[in-house]
C-alpha cells in the first residue's frame, strides 16, 4: 500500500512538472498575456499574491528563530534552526524564481543593482530581499561544509554568525513591511476591508505569526517523513507566541477597521460587498479559530492536534495575502480576477520542487541536531508521530 501511494504522489508530482515547465515555455515564447488572466487592469494575480507575498511571509520563521537564538540567547530552540533556516532559504530561492516568471523582462532585474530609485518601495523590497536570500546563504553554508567536511569554512562562518543574524533581522523587518507598503499607493482601489495607512505593521505582524506556524508545520510533515522525534516541547513554546502575534494581529486588524470607519463593510452579507465580507470572515476564522485552540494546554501538548493548529494557521495567512492581493482589488477592475491553469501549474511546480529539494537536503546534509552532534536522517515511509 505504501508503494502504491508513493508511486501515485511521484506521477502527480511528474504531471504537475511536466505542466509547469509547459506553462513556463508559453510565458517566455508568447508573453504574459497567452499563459495569464491578467492584462492592464489586473496586472497582479496568483504569481505575486501566493508566489510573493505569501512565499516570503511564511519564510519570516527564519528570522525569528535565529534572532531568538543568536541574540535572545534561547538555547532551547537551537534544535530547530537548522531546518527553519534551510525552510526560509529554499523559500526565498523559490520566491526568487517565481518573480523571474511573473516579470514582464525578467533578464532587466539586474538594473536594480545598478540604477537606483531610493524613493521606490519596490527598490527597498528589491534590495531586502536579494540581500537577505546571501544572508540565509552563509547562515546554511555550515550545513553545506560540515557535510563536504570543511571544518575551516565552518569556523569562519560561524564566526560572524551573530552580526549575519542581526543583519538578517533588519533585512527582514525592512521588506516583510514594505510588501504591505506595496499596497498603500491604492487607497481608492483597494478594498476598505483590507486597505489601511498601518499596513506594513499588519503585513509584519501576520508575516511572524504565519512564520512561527510554518516552523511547527514543517517539523511536523518533517517528523512524519523522515521517522524522527517531533520536538513537542520546543514546539510548544513557538506556538505561544504564535498565539501572542495572532492576537496582536486580529486586535490591531479590528481597531483599524473600527478607527477607519470600515468595520460596517464586514457585515454585509447580500449585495455588493457580500463577496468581501465573506472573504474577510474566512479570513478572520481560520486565523482566530487556531488562535483559540493553541491557547489551551491540552491542546499544545497534542502533537496532531497542534499540527493541524499550524497548517491552518497557514491556510487563514494565504487567504489574507490573496484577499489583499486579488480579492480587495476586482470590485474597483470591475473584473473578477481568476487564475489561468498554467498560472495554477507554475505555482504548483514552485511548491513540488521546494518540497523535492527540502526532501533531499534532509536525508543527506546534518539539518537536525541530536546528542549535540548534526546529524542526517534517513527517508523513512511508514514514519508517524514520535514523542520525544
Amino acid at each position: 500500500m505504501n508503494r502504491v501511494r508513493a508511486l501515485f504522489w511521484r506521477v502527480v508530482a511528474l504531471a504537475i512538472l511536466a505542466a509547469g515547465a509547459y506553462a513556463t515555455w508559453v510565458r517566455f515564447t508568447q508573453g504574459l498575456g497567452s499563459a495569464t488572466h491578467l492584462g492592464d487592469r489586473y496586472p497582479w494575480g496568483l504569481w505575486i499574491g501566493f508566489d510573493i507575498l505569501c512565499g516570503v511571509g511564511l519564510a519570516a520563521g527564519g528570522f525569528a528563530i535565529t534572532t531568538a537564538v543568536y541574540i535572545l540567547h534561547l538555547e532551547r530552540l537551537r534544535p530547530i534552526v537548522r531546518p527553519t533556516i534551510l525552510t526560509a532559504f529554499l523559500g526565498y530561492v523559490l520566491v526568487i524564481c517565481a518573480l523571474m516568471v511573473d516579470l514582464g523582462k525578467p533578464w532587466n532585474i539586474w538594473r536594480a543593482i545598478v540604477w537606483w530609485n531610493p524613493h521606490s518601495v519596490m527598490f527597498e523590497v528589491a534590495w531586502c530581499v536579494m540581500l537577505y536570500t546571501t544572508v540565509l546563504a552563509l547562515e546554511f553554508s555550515p550545513i553545506l561544509f560540515e557535510r563536504l567536511k570543511w571544518p575551516r569554512a565552518v569556523k569562519v562562518v560561524k564566526a560572524v554568525v551573530v552580526p549575519l543574524v542581526g543583519l538578517g533581522f533588519i533585512l527582514s523587518t525592512l521588506h516583510q513591511s514594505s510588501l504591505g507598503s506595496l499596497y498603500l499607493i491604492l487607497p481608492t482601489k483597494l478594498h476598505p476591508l483590507w486597505y489601511s495607512p498601518l499596513l506594513p505593521i499588519l503585513f509584519w505582524l501576520s508575516a511572524i505569526a504565519a512564520g512561527l506556524a510554518m516552523v511547527i508545520f514543517e517539523s511536523g510533515m518533517s517528523a512524519r517523513a523522515f521517522g524522527r522525534a517531533l520536538e513537542l516541547d520546543i514546539l510548544q513554546g513557538v506556538s505561544k507566541v504564535m498565539v501572542l502575534f495572532l492576537g496582536i494581529f486580529l486586535m490591531t486588524r479590528f481597531l483599524d477597521l473600527g478607527a477607519r470607519g470600515s468595520l460596517n463593510a464586514a457585515f454585509r452579507f447580500s449585495g455588493p460587498g457580500s463577496y468581501e465580507a465573506g472573504m474577510f470572515w474566512l479570513e478572520v476564522a481560520l486565523l482566530a479559530l487556531p488562535m483559540a485552540l493553541v491557547a489551551i494546554p491540552r491542546v499544545r501538548r497534542n502533537p496532531q492536534a497542534l499540527f493541524a493548529c499550524s497548517a491552518i494557521v497557514v491556510g487563514g495567512f494565504l487567504v489574507n495575502r490573496l484577499n489583499v492581493s486579488t480579492t480587495g482589488l476586482d470590485a474597483s477592475s470591475g473584473y473578477r480576477y481568476f487564475p489561468s491553469w498554467m498560472e495554477v501549474a507554475v505555482t504548483l511546480s514552485v511548491v513540488v520542487v521546494g518540497l523535492n529539494v527540502f526532501r533531499f537536503a534532509m536525508r543527506f546534509l546534518p539539518v537536525y541536531v541530536s546528542g549535540g552532534h548534526e546529524v542526517a536522517k534517513e527517508d523513512s515511509r511508514s514514519a508517524v508521530y514520535a514523542q520525544p
